[in-house]
């Protein structure tokens, strides 16, 4: 009898904190759409990880649903993926505290990002901005996860959860499957409009340096009309000395599968002001149908709440599963 090949699990998370990109899209999500039918996929909305902040609750409701309406305009489909939210799921607080158990204070004091957080959070560097790292670890974990599509930001807090995995496992055997960094074969690397040296980012203070998935078109054409490029006029690809000019071209790459070779032919001789035009509207043109769909699926809350309760049940069932093992083996009695 033909053994059927069990497909790898994929686990991503992200923060419902305003808005996604044409950065998130392009670099991410865009290319998460063909991992649904070769991968098992789960598609988190880590409401939780937001708490390190200060959140107003109605805006941060409003956030987590219209961040699962996006994934879903974008074509992440909840019955081909689980897309659910981490706060729906509390074995992911239940296994966060066993795992910082262990994890060493020195491993947490080693962490980039809550030395960046702390300085721009000075007035509420707070313990779960020190452990959020574990309670990554225990969302990849519950899952027995793969592979993790991460970003250069986080590769430190994979490292960690790999360690953390791997020092359970030593101490109690083969618990938790060690996942890998999911590098994805396609996916342009989106930097800002306004500082090209740096990655596109909504928290960007300057609004014309990032252009929103949900932005009007109006507002795409404005900040593209403004994107940064150089003294020169030649319109070639170098990141190093034309990082705008490059930008504007890897924007336009991603967005219509064109090449930098051609591109850089469709454009010789032509001006700046004609590229910025012309890539503008490639990406209106993109993002017409997702926000059409987003207005959909946004405006039926009830559905949106029934995916969330159906999906929420199958990754708990999953993550049960792992719960319940941990705890066996640290010594927890079974639930009666």
């Amino acid at each position: 009898m033909e053994q059927i090949e069990q497909k790898k699990r994929i686990f991503s998370g992200v923060q419902p904190s305003g808005n996604l990109t044409i950065g998130n899209y392009l670099g991410a999500i865009k290319n998460w759409i063909p991992l649904q039918e070769e991968y098992e996929c789960l598609y988190c909305v880590v409401d939780l990880h937001t708490l390190t902040v200060r959140q107003k609750p109605a805006e941060l409701r409003q956030r987590s649903l219209n961040l699962l309406a996006l994934y879903m305009a974008c074509g992440l489909d909840p019955k081909k993926s689980i897309l659910f939210l981490q706060s729906h799921v509390s074995a992911h607080s239940e296994l966060a505290w066993i795992l910082n158990c262990f994890t060493y204070m020195g491993e947490l004091n080693r962490m980039t990002q809550f030395k960046d957080k702390s300085q721009r959070h000075g007035d509420n560097i707070n313990a779960g901005l020190f452990t959020y790292p574990v309670l990554m670890a225990a969302d990849i974990l519950l899952y027995q996860a793969d592979l993790v599509p991460i970003g250069q930001d986080q590769k430190q807090h994979l490292e960690i959860t790999r360690d953390v995995a791997d020092r359970f496992n030593n101490i109690y055997g083969d618990t938790f499957t060690i996942p890998e960094a999911f590098i994805p074969k396609i996916g342009a690397k989106i930097m800002s409009l306004q500082e090209p040296e740096k990655k596109m980012s909504k928290s960007d203070e300057n609004e014309n340096a990032f252009v929103l998935i949900l932005d009007p078109q109006d507002a795409v054409m404005r900040k593209f009309k403004r994107a940064i490029t150089d003294s020169d006029r030649e319109i070639r690809y170098d990141e190093q000395n034309k990082p705008g000019v490059s930008n504007l071209i890897s924007i336009y790459s991603s967005v219509t599968g064109k090449s930098i070779s051609d591109i850089e032919k469709e454009f010789e001789g032509r001006s700046y002001g004609d590229l910025k035009e012309t890539v503008g509207q490639s990406v209106v043109e993109m993002l017409n149908p997702i926000q059409q769909r987003f207005n959909e699926f946004s405006s039926d809350k009830e559905q949106l709440n029934l995916i969330l309760k159906e999906n929420a049940e199958k990754a708990a069932y999953m993550a049960r599963k792992t719960l319940s093992k941990v705890q066996r083996k640290i010594g927890l009695l079974p639930r009666g």
